[in-house]
């Protein structure tokens, strides 16, 4: 997963999975599912309850409407390349069609624009992959998006044009350090790099869920794995266990990971994986996943756990808890030592944890004043040279006989 300008969440079932687990509150980037407490279409509003953030206007957080793109839609992915330069992708609910289609904006107004003709046609809206500070890439989000002919769209900063060398198959992950240092991976054992030149494909050790790219010749790879220490259970049994490998510019090399072991006696069918590895802007590395069973099978079940950890610059270490409503929660980004979180969370580089407080709708919009309100984003970025920050997403507003879901983007307002 990407650092500092937002860390991506591709909806991914492993991802589904881990969210689950981490938090009973939300889910995707930067999503709340709890509903406004509010009144009147402009006022602020955070979820309520014992793991609410205290009220503080100096340090107050607050996602504003930037943009929203009509009714009956969301905006699935954005990319930031300057303050004068913003992509967002985004989809109409048409009956039983999905119509995809381009945001864009130009530092004056958000237009609504066509999919480039060169990445061809799609089921599905496709994805934005920022390659540097200077270009962006426009790819299919899934196989049966993709054609035979691989087509992807670029654009540099004037006009789209085709991806001449797009990565082979259709990637899951995909993360750019620069337009001359791309991973992606192309199946659970195998990722492609691209030097500028050639892709070249390196296999891993381990059944991998995600990638994320510190630096040049410093990338991480986590999953599981079903042999080795903590995997024999006996009866033709295996007890899979969180795995790691570390990409040096050469090769892929197995880091010890910690292991996960329910107590005895133990559940049916046990297992532990990592799904999600994130390098943030500070350089430090984290890795989130599950150790969880065959839920149903037995009486007095242990509760699933969440695998936490942190890469001290040796080894891997248990991550430290955050302080109320941040404790089961994942970062979406960073700023610094400070840490964005999934589910409008925010913990300063003091280590207090802040909810990033909402709007609700204006009434225009035909979300009536007592209706049930949540902001659900997608990803969030920064401004390249601010401290800025966009997200895209929708809000989902549940009325009686009305509901609907608003395509908006949000940036962040500090201070009172």
């Amino acid at each position: 997963m990407r650092a500092a300008k937002g860390i991506r969440h591709r909806g991914m079932v492993a991802v589904a999975v881990l969210a689950s687990v981490l938090t009973a509150a939300s889910c995707g980037t930067g999503s709340d599912a709890t509903g406004s407490r509010a009144s009147g279409s402009a006022e602020a509003a955070d979820s309520g309850g014992k793991n609410a953030a205290p009220r503080a206007s100096k340090g107050s957080l607050t996602w504003e409407f930037e943009h929203i793109a009509g009714v009956n839609g969301e905006l699935t992915d954005i990319a930031v390349l300057a303050s004068d330069d913003i992509w967002a992708v985004g989809t109409r609910f048409d009956g039983d069609r999905n119509a995809a289609h381009l945001l864009h904006y130009d530092g004056t107004q958000w237009k609504r624009e066509p999919l480039p003709e060169a990445l061809g046609a799609g089921l599905h809206p496709p994805l934005l992959e920022e390659i540097g500070e200077e270009a962006l890439w426009l790819r299919p989000r899934t196989a049966e998006d993709a054609t035979a002919a691989n087509r992807w769209a670029q654009w540099d900063g004037t006009r789209w044009s085709a991806v001449p060398n797009p990565p082979p198959g259709n990637p899951g992950d995909f993360e750019a350090a620069g337009p001359n240092d791309i991973w992606a991976q192309s199946g659970e054992r195998t990722a492609e790099h691209w030097d500028g030149t050639r892709w070249t494909s390196t296999r891993l050790p381990y059944d991998t869920s995600d990638l994320a790219v510190v630096g040049p010749g410093d990338v991480w790879a986590v999953g599981r794995r079903s042999t080795g220490p903590g995997t024999e259970l006996g009866d033709d049994q295996s007890y899979s266990q969180p795995a790691s490998t570390h990409w040096d510019g050469t090769s892929w090399k197995s880091v010890r990971t910690p292991q996960a072991r329910f107590e005895k006696p133990l559940p049916p069918e046990p297992s532990a994986g990592l799904l999600q590895v994130i390098a943030l802007g500070t350089g430090e590395v984290r890795a989130y996943g599950v150790h969880t069973f065959n839920h149903g099978e037995v009486e007095n079940e242990p509760a699933d756990q969440s695998v936490r950890l942190r890469w001290d610059g040796s080894q891997w270490v248990e991550q430290e808890p955050a302080p109320g409503g941040c404790a089961r929660r994942t970062p979406v980004g960073s700023e610094g030592k400070a840490l964005f979180l999934n589910g409008n969370w925010y913990m300063t580089d003091d280590g207090r944890c802040v909810k990033i407080k909402r709007h609700r709708l204006p009434l225009q919009t035909g979300a009536r004043k007592g209706s049930n309100q949540s902001l659900w984003l997608k990803e969030i970025h920064r401004v390249p040279g601010t401290d800025e920050w966009v997200g895209a997403g929708h809000v989902q507003v549940n009325q009686s006989g009305d509901p609907f879901s608003a395509p908006v983007v949000v940036r962040l307002k500090r201070g009172g």
